[in-house]
């Protein structure tokens, strides 16, 4: 079975994309995060995988009005970037697991398909953002499950490179697609 997982803070205002907020307001930070997330959910939704939503605060679970129907939701849970990222590659069922975030407005179901075959032959698979991060990160998870996450400086230039310094040495790593997350007013000329 294939896991697609999409990250996502609950979208509510002053909540949501607070370095976007900073250039365009809460409000319009708040209306970007939730109509992209609806948006990405929609384009994602695809019977070749299960999907995932991760969300927090994990209490947001129960207020399910507020999210896109037809995904599974699971808590993200406390910790880091990366730690929130290990708990569905640690708790799902067996399968490859490929987890974005919902702020990736040039997403589409081919490049979830896209990293799913690149899985079939590597250990982990990355889709590079413009900014130095990534957008896209996927393992297979057997034999056995590497955590890359570790002594990543998240939200820099720096989170790839960290990232694909913590796998392992020997694991097999390919890439797929490079394109634009959105953080800030300047992300959004790139989309």
């Amino acid at each position: 079975m294939k896991h697609l997982v999409v990250m996502s803070k609950a979208p509510r205002i002053g909540r949501t994309k607070s370095r976007l907020a900073r250039d365009i307001g809460l409000v319009g930070a708040w209306a970007f995060h939730r109509q992209t997330l609806f948006n990405t959910t929609r384009k994602l939704k695809d019977q070749r995988w299960t999907c995932w939503l991760s969300i927090t605060p994990d209490r947001s679970r129960f207020n399910v009005g507020q999210w896109p129907r037809g995904w599974n939701l699971i808590p993200q849970g406390g910790g880091d970037l990366g730690q929130r990222m290990l708990r569905p590659w640690l708790e799902l069922s067996p399968g490859p697991v490929v987890i974005v975030g919902s702020d990736i407005p040039d997403i589409t179901a081919n490049h979830i398909a896209g990293a799913f075959e690149a899985l079939g032959e590597n250990d982990l698979v990355y889709g590079p953002a413009t900014d130095g991060g990534y957008w896209l990160v996927g393992a297979k998870r057997r034999p056995h499950i590497i955590n890359p996450f570790e002594n990543v400086r998240w939200s820099t230039e720096h989170a790839l490179a960290d990232t694909i310094a913590g796998a392992p040495d020997g694991a097999k790593i390919g890439f797929v697609e490079t394109l634009s997350d959105v953080d800030e007013a300047k992300d959004l000329m790139n989309t």
